[in-house]
């Protein structure tokens, strides 16, 4: 790879303003980060103790920051990458449809749900053993993420290798039911597949308070400071944004793409998205 190549990569990771991107470039440094470190310790297992988010609670007063770190720690690279694909091509079609604060509400509240459903129900089971259990990686987040989408537009269409054009709503129901099974049967890696049910159960939450007009991101929008200013100009009449137009235009793009709308339903969703 060129110079000019690996600038532009950088560049769009850490400075176009996409928090997607930003967030899939910290975690491929920090897996780096981490790989290399093993080289020079005696116990491989010395970052996972410390940065991973454990399941026993006795250990959270002295660990409570792994509620950030677990989510930027994977096992392997394998693990690693397919978090990262998700994370591109959910993380990028959210941002088609909702802002950036928005984003960063869904990825963190999922990562914290994940933690929550993690911790609880290992340590409500008996047969689980909460001790020595550890979560690690960002699926929590990414699977928020996907979930808001698939709520978001259900019916818009992705092409998968060997599977053709899939609806989100059936791919996320795929997912879901692969978690539950791996719950059910107490697979090895449960504690991934509760974090993933949890943090699809926050990205689904999100979206249907969102269409029922709360936004948990409103938080994060700051309010401008009042001014009083004489304007004997005649006022122009705020844009209506009609719900059901909005929700019938973003059905058209998952049918048919963006570039099929009309500039009248362009201009509709343009007004929309910055009430």
């Amino acid at each position: 790879m060129n110079n000019s190549g690996f600038k532009d990569i950088i560049n769009r990771m850490f400075k176009s303003g996409n928090p997607a991107m930003f967030y899939l470039g910290i975690n491929v440094i920090v897996f780096l980060l981490a790989g290399i470190s093993t080289l020079f310790l005696a116990d491989k297992d010395l970052i996972d103790y410390y940065f991973a988010f454990p399941a026993d609670f006795s250990q959270l007063p002295t660990r409570f920051y792994t509620i950030v770190t677990y989510a930027f720690l994977h096992q392997d690279f394998f693990h690693i990458f397919f978090n990262m694909l998700w994370l591109y091509w959910m993380g990028n079609l959210f941002l088609d449809f909702l802002k950036a604060r928005q984003f960063q509400v869904v990825y963190w509240g999922g990562a914290l749900a994940g933690t929550l459903a993690f911790a609880l129900i290992f340590n409500l089971s008996p047969q689980l053993n909460a001790q020595g259990s550890l979560l690690m990686g960002a699926s929590a987040a990414v699977m928020a993420v996907f979930a808001a989408v698939a709520t978001l537009v259900p019916n818009y269409s992705i092409r998968l290798l060997l599977f053709g054009d899939v609806k989100l709503k059936f791919l996320l129901l795929v997912y879901i039911l692969i978690d539950m099974v791996g719950v059910r049967s107490g697979a090895a890696n449960i504690g991934g597949n509760l974090a993933h049910l949890g943090g699809a159960l926050f990205g689904f939450v999100y979206v249907k308070l969102l269409q029922n007009g709360n936004d948990l991101s409103s938080f994060l929008v700051k309010k401008p400071k009042l001014k009083v200013v004489k304007n004997d100009a005649p006022k122009k009449k705020a844009a209506v944004v009609n719900q059901e137009e909005i929700d019938a235009i973003l059905d058209k793009i998952s049918k048919s793409g963006y570039e099929q709308l009309t500039a009248k339903e362009k201009q509709t969703l343009f007004d929309a998205s910055k009430n």
